[in-house]
């Protein structure tokens, strides 16, 4: 129990740092970390610990968060009022820090009881899916899930956990031969071949600009017993698709319960990398503890994908030094430098992240957002850099560009065939996937308490004491549970269905 005569605590997290994070609420007079506070410091918010000049930079982590907009005296509050932001040089220093990894022999790896797929991947969840071409078959492909959910046909297969339409708000009104084809193209191929499908059913309008025909060529796909296309215009209107659709169902229903899991090594896990409704612990707690369960995966064999690039821009030099090669390094700049031209285009600015929420929680720039984001990713080299959906090959800790928008970046993810996903909170987002497990972990015991019903994991532990390594080790055990068939939260809530959201780059004509 905290010892309320003591003083508030603080953390200094580098030596290097002119502030400290308020763990405890600081109230105006009250002395803590050796200076007496000027003004009240909310919990998860800094205060100066020596002055800092107008201009100068403002220091946490060890790195640069921000600047100062005039001079900051000890004691003060350094939030918005009193902080800036500003372009500047990074060292990249490509490569620098990587080194060669370390992997756990196979008779040595972590287990799971997964879903062996033909193709020689593992899945965590077995379902059947209706995907969609276009928002005009939307509604079909939904019509199609409830007369199953209605029907209880679901009973007679115990081994699916589900048939879930997937669908989205573009598809049309894109040029076919442009950027927003390609990644609609990619993310759709991508959630069909994801290990945790064991079917899937693409249903579309027909007259729109996303055929199904144009992907199934681009892909050499042949249609299967579980994997079938149709559009409502050429199967004769609403009524007669959805009951094809059901036909089509009825067939693929007993293919998939045929899949009975099995063990299956920890290097077959693919974990998806997100943190939403960040706040200033964010950076301390759960995206660091995060990190140490990466590094624990990376040994095991595994795979995990770090993403949202808004959300890392000001820290991409991090993950430059260690990337595995010069070439994958300059692969991310390259990403980094897209973004900047693409909110200029918007009349935007990449600070325009953090959110209300975040800043409310702490974080007072995109800066000090990225410095604590890029946490998850622990400390193993950067193996590889994908683009929003492309299929992950490399093993080990990668990069996807995603916008930072949870829903879209964790598409992007699953379609690169992330198999579970871990989902940090310090302001408790309400967020779950499918067909990819998410395992929610709080950054601060308060909103793990407040939201029992939606948080898995409690890292705020790790203020009283808790070591990085064993909240690293508890989060890595979780994701082996629920790999084999362990309901997350966001699951037995039935999140999920609406959470498939592609990322939509080009004009909308």
């Amino acid at each position: 129990m905290l010892d309320k005569s003591a003083p508030p605590r603080t953390l200094k997290l580098n030596a290097a740092d002119n502030v400290v994070v308020a763990v405890d609420p600081v109230d105006l007079g009250v002395t803590a970390a050796g200076v007496e506070a000027l003004k009240r410091i909310p919990r998860g918010h800094k205060m100066a610990i020596v002055p800092i000049a107008k201009d100068q930079p403002i220091r946490k982590f060890g790195q640069i968060i921000g600047f100062a907009t005039d001079d900051i005296v000890p004691g003060d509050w350094v939030h918005e009022h009193n902080t800036g932001f500003h372009a500047f040089e990074r060292d990249y220093a490509y490569a620098a820090e990587a080194k060669p990894e370390f992997v756990l022999p196979v008779e040595q790896q972590a287990t799971f009881e997964g879903f062996r797929r033909a193709n020689g991947k593992a899945g965590t969840r077995n379902y059947v899916g209706i995907l969609t071409s276009v928002n005009c078959s939307a509604s079909a492909a939904r019509f199609m899930a409830e007369e199953v959910k209605r029907s209880g046909l679901l009973a007679d297969y115990p081994n699916v956990d589900g048939v879930i339409a997937l669908t989205h708000g573009t598809g049309c009104g894109i040029d076919y031969n442009g950027e927003s084809f390609e990644v609609l193209k990619r993310t759709t191929w991508g959630y069909a071949c994801n290990p945790n499908m064991a079917a899937v059913l693409v249903v579309g309008l027909g007259c729109e600009g996303f055929q199904i025909s144009r992907m199934k060529e681009a892909y050499g796909v042949t249609e299967s017993d579980v994997f079938r296309t149709l559009t409502i215009q050429e199967t004769g209107g609403t009524k007669k698709a959805v009951a094809a659709g059901i036909d089509a169902l009825k067939v693929m229903l007993p293919i998939a319960n045929r899949a009975k899991r099995e063990t299956v090594p920890a290097s077959e896990l693919m974990l998806a990398l997100q943190c939403g409704g960040s706040d200033g612990y964010s950076g301390i707690t759960a995206n660091p503890a995060l990190g140490a369960a990466v590094d624990i995966l990376v040994e095991h064999g595994g795979t995990a994908i770090l993403s949202e690039t808004p959300e890392i821009y000001g820290a991409e030099h991090l993950l430059t030094r260690r990337a595995a090669t010069r070439e994958v390094g300059e692969k991310l700049v390259g990403i980094i430098k897209w973004w900047e031209d693409y909110t200029e285009r918007a009349r935007m600015s990449m600070n325009n992240n953090p959110s209300p929420g975040n800043k409310a929680g702490g974080l007072t720039t995109i800066l000090e957002k990225s410095l604590g984001a890029a946490a998850k990713g622990g400390t193993k080299t950067l193996s590889a850099v994908y683009h929003y959906a492309e299929p992950v090959r490399a093993k080990g800790f990668v990069y996807m560009d995603t916008p930072g928008y949870d829903p879209v970046a964790a598409t992007g993810q699953v379609a690169g065939g992330a198999n579970i996903l871990a989902f940090t909170t310090g302001r408790g987002s309400a967020y779950g996937c499918k067909p990819t497990p998410s395992v929610k972990l709080a950054t601060n015991t308060s909103i793990y308490e407040k939201m029992i019903d939606d948080m898995d994991i409690n890292c705020g532990d790790v203020l009283d004491g808790v070591s990085l390594e064993q909240k690293g080790r508890e989060i890595f055990e979780k994701l082996l549970k629920v790999a084999s068939g362990e309901k997350t939260k966001s699951e037995l809530l039935g999140y999920g269905d609406a959470e498939y959201v592609p990322w939509q780059i080009g004009a909308t004509m």
